[in-house]
């Protein structure tokens, strides 16, 4: 689907000039101040919404009868997870196979793209070996001392 921009305060000013984008397109609400915002028919909404709960139950339906495949579906889409280590490359499919279904169930997918893009770095950390080997420590020593707060009461 099409999307078209316009500034926020267009939507403001005049809602009826933005509107009748929604006939073939998403609009975007573009802020200065904020995050953007998204206008879209409520049927292309639940049209989406729809799809993901689908193919998100699919993939896991996928992963649990095979997981070699579902992670060969995911590594092919997410093309970085060839940078984890086995153990990882696992647990990180499996993770957001889990955040992506329970995303698509609620509606609520903030859990799935912050797993995705914690994953992704991890991934970016063990393609570099000599990072990688100095981030998994040792560490010398304890770290300075801390103070201990005082007593607020």
């Amino acid at each position: 689907m099409a999307t078209k921009s316009f500034p926020y305060s267009a939507f403001l000013r005049g809602p009826s000039e933005v509107l009748p984008s929604l006939d073939n397109a998403d609009v975007i609400l573009e802020r200065r101040d904020d995050e953007n915002l998204v206008l879209m028919r409520a049927e292309r909404f639940e049209a989406e919404t729809a799809g993901l709960r689908i193919a998100a139950r699919a993939l896991a339906i996928v992963a649990r009868r095979n997981g070699d495949l579902a992670e060969e579906a995911l590594a092919e889409e997410l093309p970085w997870l060839t940078w984890l280590p086995d153990t990882e490359r696992r647990e990180c499919v499996r993770e957001l196979l889990n955040h992506l279904i329970a995303g698509a169930d609620t509606g609520e997918l903030l859990p799935f793209a912050r797993s995705l893009t914690s994953w992704r770095s991890t991934a970016v950390v063990w393609s570099d070996p000599r990072l990688a080997r100095e981030l998994q420590g040792p560490f010398p020593g304890d770290g300075a001392e801390a103070r201990r707060p005082k007593d607020a009461t």
